[in-house]
């Protein structure tokens, strides 16, 4: 594999946001927090790639403290 891209790479990014919301409507934090859980496992089964998953972290991690509180 060639490395984490995070480059815009996803077709009908709003339609997908808008069904990732819908996914969670009506569900309590615990349940919103514990379906994010799963569905991150499951990406990450789907991905299999031990170090673009690492990658993916530590940029997540890094775009965490670079947002303002």
């Amino acid at each position: 594999m060639s490395g984490l891209n995070l480059n815009p790479n996803l077709a009908n990014a709003d339609d997908f946001y808008a069904s990732l919301l819908a996914a969670h409507e009506g569900l309590s934090k615990a349940e919103s927090d514990a379906l994010n859980a799963r569905l991150i496992l499951i990406l990450a089964n789907h991905i299999g790639d031990r170090g673009i998953l690492s990658e993916a972290m530590e940029a997540a991690r890094l775009q965490r403290s670079e947002t303002p509180s």
